[in-house]
């Protein structure tokens, strides 16, 4: 029963406050990207540096389905409000790892991972709030209107990340890459805690913590065997074989509770409906390409390619580009046509030349052709982002939006998180096995591939590590491309349902449409 009813508010303002919020964790992910090499050139340890990203990605995943619960339960606004304060509190404490206040640079990447994880979940909360709460305010059908603004604030994010990160890592310091984000989430806070006003509504269920956290520990598992297996430990050794047990006991029993229990974190039932199946494993395995080439592009473009850190930025532009003209002209058409099945065909066929083509850098391959080949990729996400939350959305009744977007937020996080550990794994044992492993090991195991260091060895061991480096990142796009032409395959089964126009009767226009989205479902 809802307590008191939404104000009115103008859509734009509330629309315009919730990007500014999601620009915090793009903006975050691509200034990250592109001071990594810095940092670990800083605290060494390149056999650790994927767990900068990992543990971001996995706190935002594991995090997700308990935000959107905790949304339904006690309003979404207080929760989303406090996911902003918890993702500004992991920036501060990221900006300060291995600094002089926390004991010194000696454990500074263990910190820094470790403070990643409590950014991590704070964006899992901004993941799927701003996606439930658009799905409240805007029908489906009409989406489309708001996707130039969605790519708009996307294309600040694109742009200005990159551009920022290389900035400020190479002019201020990489701290400055977490510390950029708190006066963008004040800015953030003040708008969302003045200008939205959704309606509040009481319930007499309770979270299942239970299955939380039977999913969280499962999730950890399958993330940990990825990332060790074969780096850190045999595959088939106990380590490894004892948490592939944890894991699949974890998830068994997760999916026992989930189907008892009245209200499940992720609702199983959701299965049954056969877009919203399909679509969530295609954001897994978008999830994959996507987190795998943003974090080993700018490593390739830094270290082989000799790029600074602003300039590795300026070299992400094509891939973002295209990313963003598509999803605009995509969006647009949607609204005009109310058809859709025929993008993620295309993006999955796309992406994965776009991954093909990326499997052929190595360390001969100039600027110009490595941008034509990310231009492509970007083509093929952009078929695929923001499509693959309307069919999700689209998928489902009103009533279970918010379930559906935490879900579908959650398979593409957890793919990501996936991706990021097995290409990390894959780099680094292909890195070993490389001329360039015995060089790089040297270092003993804080060895890193600072730029700079890399660009004062000898000729011939130089381009012995370059060359290493270049095969290495090469064929993380080799075992990429079998899983972006797997969401080709997964988009033939999509069937195309037609678009809700509205939330309920007495709406006839979009502005009408928005106004009933505003004022909130009726009061049960």
């Amino acid at each position: 029963m809802a307590d008191a009813p939404a104000r009115p508010v103008n859509i734009r303002v509330v629309l315009g406050g919730l990007m500014i919020a999601m620009m915090l964790a793009m903006l975050d992910n691509m200034i990250v990207s592109t001071a990594l090499p810095r940092i670990v050139g800083e605290f060494g340890g390149l056999n650790h540096f994927t767990w900068v990203v990992t543990a971001y990605v996995l706190g935002s995943t594991v995090s997700t389905p308990i935000w959107g619960k905790l949304g339904d339960l006690y309003g979404r606004k207080s929760v989303f409000l406090s996911s902003i304060l918890l993702f500004l509190f992991g920036s501060a404490l990221c900006g300060m790892a291995g600094s002089e206040l926390l004991g010194g640079p000696g454990d500074g990447m263990m910190e820094l991972i470790a403070f990643r994880a409590v950014q991590g979940l704070g964006a899992g909360g901004l993941m799927v709030g701003v996606m439930a709460i658009i799905g409240d305010l805007v029908p489906p059908r009409e989406r489309g209107r708001y996707q130039g603004m969605i790519a708009g604030i996307m294309a600040i994010a694109m742009v200005a990340g990159p551009l920022a990160g290389g900035f400020i890592t190479d002019h201020l310091s990489w701290r400055w890459a977490f510390y950029v984000n708190l006066p963008l989430g004040g800015a953030a806070l003040i708008l969302l805690a003045t200008r939205m006003h959704l309606p509040r509504y009481r319930t007499e269920h309770r979270i299942d913590w239970f299955g939380a956290a039977l999913l969280s520990v499962g999730i950890t598992a399958i993330v940990l065997v990825t990332t060790w297996g074969g780096n850190e430990y045999d595959w088939i050794s106990g380590p490894i074989l004892g948490l592939a047990a944890v894991a699949v006991i974890s998830l068994v029993a997760f999916a026992v509770v989930e189907r008892r229990v009245p209200e499940p974190i992720l609702p199983l039932g959701l299965f049954a409906n056969r877009n919203f199946a399909v679509i969530s494993a295609i954001g897994f395995l978008l999830g994959f390409a996507m987190f795998g080439s943003m974090n080993f592009l700018p490593l390739f473009q830094q270290t082989v390619q000799g790029a600074s850190a602003t300039n590795s930025g300026l070299l992400l532009l094509p891939l973002m580009f295209g990313m963003l003209v598509v999803s605009i002209v995509v969006g647009r058409t949607i609204t005009r046509t109310g058809r859709y099945r025929a993008f993620p065909i295309i993006g999955g066929i796309v992406m994965t030349a776009g991954m093909a083509l990326l499997a052929l850098l190595d360390v001969d391959t100039g600027k110009l052709e490595s941008s034509l080949y990310m231009v492509v990729l970007g083509v093929g996400m952009g078929f695929l982002m923001q499509t693959s939350m309307l069919i999700a959305q689209n998928s489902v009744e009103q009533k279970d939006l918010g379930a559906a977007s935490g879900a579908a937020t959650f398979f593409r996080s957890i793919g990501g998180s996936f991706g990021i550990s097995l290409f990390g794994a894959v780099f680094a044992n292909r890195l070993a096995d490389s001329s360039a492993g015995p060089m790089m090991a040297g270092g003993g195991e804080g060895a890193g591939v600072d730029p700079a260091a890399l660009r004062s060895l000898p000729p011939e061991q130089q381009h012995a590590v370059l060359s290493g480096l270049a095969d290495a990142i090469g064929t993380v796009f080799v075992w990429a491309v079998p899983f972006a032409l797997a969401v080709a395959v997964l988009a033939w089964f999509i069937k195309e349902i037609p678009l809700r126009g509205s939330f309920g009767p007495g709406a006839d226009t979009p502005e009408e449409e928005a106004e009933v989205a505003l004022a909130g479902p009726p009061a049960h």
